[in-house]
């Protein structure tokens, strides 16, 4: 799994982070993603940080997410220009990515999640599943239109701007 995770950051960040000095690395243990993930409550879509890091400027950001069957979603273009690398862990499901979100709505609580839609229209469909890895450009439009089983995932977010907390 740490191979997974060092080519997920290297493919987010665009190649190697030249820094004035030696920077220490990030571990994130597979023991530590699976307890982080069996702690998600089961009755919510869940996109929590696992741990986030300085980079040298750029900050990228290791999440678990825990979606449930019954909840695929809303369609969402985030205002932002980090990315998000999926790499599936277990279960499967059709996503969407690209078009244009369909209606759509600016985001709940007046965070700065950016709009959301029942669906996105023109849009690219694929079918994922475990191993499988997927990158979104910022800004993009993507959906789960459907889940054929709960499913669980991590997310590299490569945060040019350094604005996504450490943690």
């Amino acid at each position: 799994m740490r191979r997974i995770f060092v080519m997920l950051t290297f493919l987010a960040c665009g190649g190697p982070v030249v820094a004035q000095g030696p920077m220490p690395a990030t571990d994130v243990s597979s023991v530590q993603v699976q307890a982080f993930l069996k702690a998600l409550p089961r009755d919510a879509i869940s996109d929590l940080p696992i741990r986030v890091a300085d980079v040298g400027g750029p900050h990228v950001g290791i999440y678990g997410v825990f979606r449930p069957k019954s909840m695929p979603g809303d369609a969402i273009a985030h205002e932002t220009r980090t990315a998000e690398v999926y790499y599936i862990l277990d279960g499967a499901g059709t996503l969407v990515t690209g078009g244009a979100i369909a209606d759509p709505k600016p985001p709940p609580d007046g965070r700065r999640a950016g709009p959301r839609g029942d669906r996105i229209d023109g849009g690219v469909s694929r079918r994922v599943s475990a191993g499988d890895i997927i990158v979104i450009p910022g800004r993009t439009p993507h959906w789960w239109r459907s889940l054929e089983s709960d499913i669980h995932y991590l997310i590299v977010r490569a945060d040019p701007d350094g604005t996504l907390p450490l943690k």
